[in-house]
């Protein structure tokens, strides 16, 4: 009886033991179910979360930037002032880079590794974390200052450096000769940096696609696939060198130019989603002012020059003043000024292939130059031509193309070191 008793008592103890255990295995197999086939795990970073599918995965390498720029290998991942390289990060499979493997950043700011396969193995590489400033932040550390001998081009290298000049609304900071460090890279498109406005806004104009900064590829294309356009049409009234015009009116706003409309057209089709963070009020000056000596009308019979031409032709003395408020349009969108491209470090007279705004092709300015008369012109205006120097162009003539002008509000904010390959980002 003892012994059938203790049979039993063991068979009973045996009974329990292995139901607990096919309950443990069970659990096992099922939270190594619920692993195998979960879409995603989360691996907490600097600045978000890395998610990855977890078959086979290995983390096998993780480097991290020195003061010297360089990437040494580490062993735990960094907690914070650090954010992943996406761009230098990459996975590898059975010892080859995988380049189906991909790591982004997703709409919740995380980190995802897509494409994953049984057997990948990622290296991740971190970098010092640059927290985003606005321009006016990023300047404080160049190198200021002014110009004031404008008879002579720029041509050096003036990387964090930038000049300053003093107007009635306050300090405009203005980018000259041949910087390395004012790229942008917005709404998909390149662009330097002409000036920080006397607001804080930022002064941009078009580069094109890629960084590239000479052809035709810096300019826009219009819809017949050429980037050639007439500044404005046959009207060939004096009033008709005006980015915005009006007949019989010498500052007169109301019907816009050929330029203004393809300006316009464009920015319809590449800028409108981007409206919050660009300035339409720092305005654009089409200076239509007349040179001393001269009495504005319609239809001159001799020439009459316009008040650039005084100040870039003759006298060498741009400035950022616009002395008529009707002349000031507040529009999001129009071309750089002659006065600019002279503070720039070009020249009415002198060639120049080593700054800035060089790029071997003509574009037009928005700033009037002279009236010469109907059987010679509708009106000039001044462009940028091929050698790189400015000089007037009849705006009935379909030479030049466009380089389109924005303005970036104060408060934006950037990324990025300002050079053509990490050029500066809007973060926010």
């Amino acid at each position: 009886m003892d012994f059938e008793r203790l049979r039993r008592n063991h068979l009973k103890r045996n009974i329990v033991i292995g139901v607990v255990g096919v309950l443990l295995i069970s659990a096992v197999v099922l939270n190594f179910t619920r692993a195998k086939y979960r879409v995603t795990q989360s691996i907490p970073l600097v600045n978000g979360t890395i998610n990855y599918t977890p078959y086979d995965f290995k983390m096998v390498a993780m480097y991290q930037e020195n003061d010297n720029g360089e990437y040494v290998e580490i062993e735990k991942m960094p907690s914070s002032g650090y954010t992943i390289n996406e761009e230098k990060s990459y996975c590898e499979i059975n010892g080859e880079k995988d380049n189906n493997t991909k790591l982004y950043t997703n709409s919740n700011s995380e980190h995802v590794i897509a494409n994953l396969q049984k057997g990948t193995k990622c290296y991740l590489y971190f970098d010092e974390y640059v927290p985003p400033e606005t321009m006016t932040e990023v300047i404080a550390e160049y190198n200021k200052s002014t110009r004031a001998d404008f008879n002579v081009i720029i041509t050096e290298e003036t990387t964090k450096k930038i000049y300053y000049a003093n107007t009635s609304k306050g300090i405009t900071y203005y980018f000259a000769g041949n910087p390395t460090d004012n790229w942008v890279y917005f709404a998909g498109y390149y662009w330097r940096i002409i000036r920080i406005n006397e607001n804080g806004s930022i002064r941009l104009i078009y580069q094109g696609t890629s960084a590239n900064s000479n052809g035709i590829d810096t300019f826009i294309k219009l819809e017949d696939g050429s980037t050639k356009t007439k500044y404005n049409g046959s009207f060939c009234n004096s009033e008709s060198v005006g980015l915005k015009y009006s007949q019989n009116m010498q500052h007169g706003n109301q019907i816009k130019s050929v330029v203004l409309t393809e300006l316009d057209k464009w920015y319809s089709q590449n800028l409108t989603n981007y409206e919050s963070i660009i300035d339409d009020e720092i305005g654009f000056c089409n200076d239509r002012n007349i040179a001393t000596g001269y009495t504005w009308v319609s239809k001159p019979v001799e020439t009459m020059y316009y008040a650039a031409y005084d100040r870039l032709s003759k006298n060498k003395i741009p400035t950022f003043e616009c002395n008529n408020n009707d002349d000031l349009l507040k529009i999001p969108i129009g071309l750089i000024t002659a006065d600019e491209v002279i503070f720039a470090g070009g020249s009415t007279k002198e060639n120049n292939a080593d700054y800035y705004l060089y790029t071997g092709q003509e574009y037009w300015t928005m700033t009037p130059a002279a009236w010469t008369g109907p059987l010679v012109s509708c009106g000039d205006i001044y462009a940028v031509r091929t050698s790189g120097n400015i000089s007037s162009v009849e705006s009935d003539w379909a030479g030049p193309s466009i380089r389109p002008v924005i303005n970036l509000k104060a408060d934006v904010q950037f990324i990025g070191n300002g050079t053509a390959d990490d050029p500066y980002v809007v973060s926010n």
